[in-house]
């Protein structure tokens, strides 16, 4: 059975020794952060991801509802995309996209978090005595090539041509190695993103390469492949079951309680790329701009 998971911390921990693969840990407003960069061709063939800085930030305070946790998740997240686009212009536009079919909760995160990114490119020109001075940023949810017969990269390029933006933030649900990371982890990396690699039904890449501007993913796991699970029971438990192979055709499973998991994380990425594209709104700032 092949080990399927979009995280690289995961992929490192199957491929420990990977040359050319650095990992580190450290920690931001209380959460833990891990982080792997991926620095040879050799470490992106070992670990199947590819060069590029990819960081993990394991939400535990805010699933235990520690005080202020979701603020300090916001914080958390708002660094880590701030780190990975430097250099960023200092007012360049921004093209956040929100990958995913909506109708899907385990694949609603990118809609779901778009739905909380304060869209400012409309305002600053009709608008100049309040907004000139914010940056200008765009926020598309494009849909999936089943609903609309168009590929999420190429409305994208589409908008690419109009709106010009600095870099691209992509959003999308992936698929993990463990049911303890789902919902639980959100990565982010300068690396890009094929959407719906992680179920076995890789679309166009949204990376530098594809789009022509540096785009930084941020990735929830929302689901596990059958066969890696299968995998993973079997090496824990050194004994053979039938009743596992069952596990390894197309099957994918998530928590029992998605729907809310997927709305408070979406809600924490959102808010997030608020703070790291607009720096002097707080987070009842960005209560207000919503609402």
């Amino acid at each position: 059975m092949a080990y399927r998971t979009d995280l690289a911390l995961e992929a490192l921990e199957t491929h420990a020794d990977a040359a050319g693969v650095v990992r580190h840990e450290t920690e931001r407003e209380g959460f833990a952060v891990t982080g792997v960069d991926i620095e040879t061709e050799a470490g992106a063939r070992a670990l199947g991801k590819p060069c590029g800085r990819y960081r993990t930030l394991d939400l535990g305070a805010l699933v235990r509802r520690e005080e202020d946790a979701f603020p300090r998740a916001v914080e958390a997240l708002a660094a880590l995309l701030t780190e990975l686009l430097d250099p960023l212009p200092g007012n360049g536009p921004v093209l956040a996209v929100g990958l995913g079919n909506r109708s899907i909760t385990p694949d609603a995160i990118g809609p779901q978090a778009i739905g909380h990114v304060v869209a400012t490119r409309h305002l600053i020109g009709s608008a100049p005595d309040y907004f000139s001075a914010w940056r200008p940023v765009a926020a598309l949810a494009p849909g999936v090539l089943g609903q609309t017969g168009v590929e999420a990269a190429e409305l994208v390029r589409g908008v690419l041509r109009t709106v010009r933006p600095a870099a691209v933030i992509a959003v999308d649900a992936l698929a993990a190695g463990r049911l303890s990371r789902l919902c639980r982890t959100i990565q982010v990396t300068d690396a890009g993103i094929i959407p719906g690699s992680g179920v076995g039904n890789g679309r166009a890449a949204f990376s530098q390469d594809a789009l022509g501007v540096p785009v930084v993913a941020v990735g929830v796991p929302t689901v596990v492949d059958g066969g890696t699970l299968a995998h993973e029971i079997r090496a824990q438990s050194g004994a053979a079951c039938e009743a596992l192979d069952d596990l390894a055709a197309p099957l994918f499973v998530t928590t029992r309680d998605i729907d809310r998991e997927v709305g408070d994380v979406s809600r924490v990425i959102g808010y997030a790329i608020d703070r790291a594209l607009h720096p002097h709104l707080s987070v009842d700032d960005i209560d207000l701009c919503l609402s």
